[in-house]
């Protein structure tokens, strides 16, 4: 019996290569906006007036998925009515509009309202939609893999580059090179990216139907998980290296072998899932690995040294989960309801960037660092049951073909 993910005669073309290639790039540019504040913000947010209370510094660093989960349906909306272009631009401009204002801070709350309205620039869905839209149904696992593939590609990035960049640029500066970032993403959407095609008409399945169904449902409570532990993480990473004896500048030094040595695990087993059949154990693996990387940091903590390690496990099951996961939602998603699933998708993992500097922030606060990993290492196991009873998505019998 052939493999699901069987090479077929009918390849890729130029066109939708090149389309899916910007549009991971434009998808790249704004989490890079979002990642590179991650590793420095409780440090230098700690500085401003009013940083002195972890809870506020913790909303401010979770308060972009706070509008990000209850705009990001609505965007998705709104592109399907007035196309995915003017909504793109739209969220771009206020994305970029929050960075600058951000930049401009004189104290803690001016700086949780610059990034609620960095979050209101919520375009994940729009994006993916156009994506969609742009290539054929066979192909489109492909482009949500590369979308996907990036937003682990810039997390890592991120993570070598925002130590140096903030050491030289301060807080302000990086949100400065934020919102250009931004700026720079909307002339990339016009001058590279085709408009989207016309569809024809197509029956959609009733919203409700995909915000409930199971296999879904184990998908946004992943990427729920997967950002909630990954804010909170950054709560608590940062001022432990300080704490260590390393400078903010220099944590580098940690993030770079990590990620590095990370990337050289993840390919090999992102061939695995997506080449030879091996989604499940490759998915269920990752999840797993995250619940020892939480396990391990509340039961033996870390030091420089301990936390290089348990910073490259995490890598490895984040980097993997983010390909994986937009992957998997756009072959199982039905066809004419992808924009839905998209955007409650979407809606779950930025829930979960908010919850993760919020709880991170009050979970420091009330209870210490460890119970940051503890409260993770719960909710991972959660997901690993649920991980667990997957059935791998099976190829679509019928293909869906776009009106030109």
């Amino acid at each position: 019996m052939p493999s699901v993910l069987s090479p077929v005669v009918d390849a890729m073309t130029p066109a939708e290569r090149r389309t899916g290639s910007v549009l991971a790039a434009i998808f790249g540019l704004r989490m890079l906006g979002l990642f590179l504040v991650l590793p420095v913000f409780t440090v230098l947010a700690g500085r401003l007036p009013g940083g002195d209370d972890i809870m506020l510094v913790g909303l401010a660093l979770g308060a972009y998925g706070l509008t990000q989960a209850f705009l990001q349906i609505p965007f998705g909306l709104a592109s399907d009515r007035w196309g995915r272009k003017p909504v793109i631009v739209t969220g771009l401009l206020i994305y970029a509009a929050g960075s600058f204002i951000a930049a401009a801070a004189p104290d803690i709350h001016v700086m949780i309202f610059g990034r609620i309205l960095q979050g209101a620039g919520a375009i994940s869905a729009a994006v993916t939609a156009l994506a969609a839209d742009l290539t054929r149904e066979q192909h489109r696992t492909k482009v949500m893999a590369m979308i996907g593939a990036t937003i682990g590609l810039v997390f890592a990035v991120s993570l070598v580059a925002a130590p140096p960049l903030a050491a030289a640029l301060g807080l302000s500066g990086l949100f400065i090179l934020i919102g250009c970032l931004a700026l720079g993403a909307i002339i990339l959407l016009f001058v590279a990216v085709p408009p989207a095609p016309t569809f024809t008409a197509q029956a959609r399945a009733p919203f409700s139907s995909v915000l409930l169904d199971a296999k879904l449902a184990r998908l946004n409570f992943g990427v729920f998980a997967l950002h909630l532990m990954q804010t909170a993480l950054w709560v608590v990473v940062p001022t432990a290296l300080v704490a260590g004896g390393l400078p903010g500048g220099e944590h580098w030094k940690v993030y770079l072998p990590a990620v590095l040595l990370s990337f050289a695990v993840m390919v090999p087993a992102i061939i695995a899932a997506e080449r030879r059949g091996k989604v499940k154990p490759v998915y269920v693996g990752a999840v797993a690995l995250l619940v020892l990387v939480q396990a391990g940091l509340a039961a033996f903590g870390g030091g420089l040294w301990g936390t290089g390690l348990w910073l490259l496990l995490f890598f490895v099951a984040f980097n993997i989960l983010e390909a994986l996961q937009p992957s998997l939602i756009s072959r199982i998603a039905p066809p004419a309801s992808k924009g839905a699933a998209l955007g409650i998708y979407n809606t779950t993992q930025s829930i979960g960037l908010f919850l993760g500097g919020v709880l991170g922030g009050w979970l420091v606060k009330y209870q210490g660092a460890s119970a940051v990993h503890v409260v993770g290492a719960a909710i991972g196991i959660i997901w690993l049951g649920l991980a667990l009873r997957m059935n791998p998505p099976q190829p679509r019998t019928t293909v869906t073909t776009a009106a030109t």
